[in-house]
């Protein structure tokens, strides 16, 4: 199938929006608005602008307690396990944010046959049946038919594999699609135009409409599961949180047989990186998980080990449906190559087991398997 170059894409809606306006709106939103929002049993993006206005942070505990409700109602007293296994640190983007930056003169690894075999059995042994694939950008050397091995080798150990890499054409997703890809990450980092092209100065990276267009070609390519995020940070959190939301809104009305999550990676210390530009505090990050939850219900909303133990034994019961665990983000990091380059520094440094225990110790059911490609219908592309 080839790609429709014609169609409308997020790029049409989003170009209806103006970020300044959307900022002002947030930041006038007042207490009443806040409380007609929570009074309501279905929400719109209207309410979800409501609840991440700072007039929403003095209702953090009523919208915490909605959210556990809703979210034990939706997806039941269960969280997710997963690990993600970096294959790659070679990039050919400059991004001031990032240790796999093109710009950071540091030793590159990419991840051969037989350490891609050893890493993936380490994995199995902790428990993991839930895997994520991330590289860096570099085209010429982690592209579609690294990927597509990768995932050959890999397939028969795991029952769900997820991918974060680069953006790729509708057809490379199809491929993954046929060859057993559960779910496609990718984060747009902010949806602030000129501000992203400060961050974003050199690769395939700087073209900021290639990218917000991928999720379009993901959910024409039938892919199971779409994750969108922005990196908590770079601009004002709350405006970026709204366009991400509208970039769902948008996605789960027109690829609908396709299921979303959201991350919420916060800038964390790595090689040569900038200092956040916006802070971001655990409050605020709370509020933003609830305010998600609140507005959809379907959503899958994940939190990795960027965040510290404290913050993650907390947010549990609150709304998450998905955790990593024992994590390392550099290639070959948890047997082959402890000390190549690292993405970033990870802050819940606690075992895969611990993590499991906890959650259990919070009356919830860690859930290593919950997926079976024998048992999953086939899924038909969505070219619409």
């Amino acid at each position: 199938m080839k790609q429709n170059n014609t169609m409308q894409t997020f790029k049409s809606i989003f170009e209806q929006y103006d970020w300044d306006s959307i900022q002002s709106k947030i930041y006038q939103t007042t207490s009443k608005d806040v409380e007609y929002s929570l009074s309501k049993t279905k929400r719109n993006l209207n309410d979800f602008l409501v609840l991440i206005s700072p007039a929403a942070l003095p209702y953090l505990e009523q919208m915490a307690q909605q959210c556990h409700e809703i979210t034990k109602k939706r997806f039941g007293k269960t969280i997710q396990m997963y690990a993600p296994l970096y294959l790659s640190n070679e990039c050919q983007n400059i991004c001031t944010y990032c240790g796999f930056s093109l710009d950071n003169k540091i030793k590159r690894k990419t991840l051969l046959d037989s350490e891609i075999k050893i890493e993936i059995e380490a994995l199995k042994k902790l428990g993991f049946d839930h895997v994520l694939l991330v590289t860096g950008e570099a085209n010429y050397t982690v592209n579609i038919n690294y990927f597509l091995n990768a995932i050959d080798l890999i397939r028969e150990l795991f029952s769900i594999i997820s991918v974060e890499v680069q953006p790729l054409s509708t057809e490379e997703y199809q491929r993954l699609h046929e060859a057993g890809v559960y779910s496609v990450l990718v984060y747009q980092e902010t949806y602030h135009k000129e501000v992203y092209k400060k961050y974003h100065t050199k690769g395939k990276k700087s073209n900021f409409d290639f990218r917000l267009e991928t999720p379009d070609r993901i959910g024409t390519a039938g892919i199971h599961k779409i994750g969108l995020g922005v990196l908590l940070g770079l601009e004002d959190w709350r405006t970026d949180s709204f366009f991400n939301a509208l970039h769902l809104d948008y996605l789960q009305k027109k690829y609908w047989q396709t299921k979303y999550s959201v991350s919420f990676p916060r800038l964390r210390p790595a090689e040569g990186i900038i200092e956040p530009n916006f802070i971001m505090d655990d409050k605020d990050l709370t509020q933003v998980i609830c305010a998600y939850r609140l507005w959809n219900e379907d959503l899958e909303i994940s939190i990795s080990t960027r965040e510290n133990e404290k913050f993650r034994n907390n947010i549990i019961p609150i709304g998450v449906t998905s955790m990593s665990a024992g994590s390392k983000t550099n290639p070959g990091g948890y047997v082959v190559d402890q000390q190549s380059l690292e993405q970033f520094e990870i802050s819940d440094e606690r075992s895969a087991r611990e993590i499991a225990e906890i959650i259990t110790k919070k009356g919830y059911e860690p859930v290593w398997k919950d997926w079976d490609k024998n048992f999953s219908p086939k899924v038909e592309s969505h070219n619409v």
